[in-house]
């Protein structure tokens, strides 16, 4: 049996959140603006994070304008039903047994997902580097 722990790392991404994160005209076209995320952190899906080494499986959330937005290789999205945040948390609580990371600034969203046991970081984690 395979131990929780050593599986991948489950990073899940409040799309909403890390977009809104830069003042780069989002708002104008959050689709694309999403896609762009997707696209990123789909480079990331193999090496990893600093201190989260790869491989990880990425899932984004998304919501609102941005739904539409396709899954691609290393990265799989999830559209929200609803609120965002509610699904981030439906998701960290049924990866429980094994390590999970969230990619938010969102004060509420970080104590929740924490109260379930993931670490949180913010989105300058995932942001392209200037």
């Amino acid at each position: 049996m395979t131990d929780p722990q050593d599986m991948p790392t489950l990073l899940v991404v409040d799309g909403a959140n890390v977009v809104g994160s830069v003042p780069d005209g989002w708002w104008r076209d959050r689709r694309g603006a999403a896609e762009r995320l997707r696209d990123r952190l789909a480079d990331l899906a193999g090496p990893g994070l600093p201190g989260r080494p790869g491989p990880l499986e990425i899932v984004l959330v998304v919501e609102g304008a941005a739904r539409g937005v396709g899954s691609v290789p290393g990265v799989r999205v999830d559209e929200a039903p609803g609120s965002g945040d509610d699904r981030i948390v439906e998701l960290v609580a049924g990866a429980r047994d094994r390590p999970c990371l969230v990619v938010t600034a969102d004060r509420e969203l970080r104590r929740r997902v924490g109260e379930l046991g993931a670490g949180v970081v913010g989105p300058r984690t995932v942001r392209p580097r200037p």
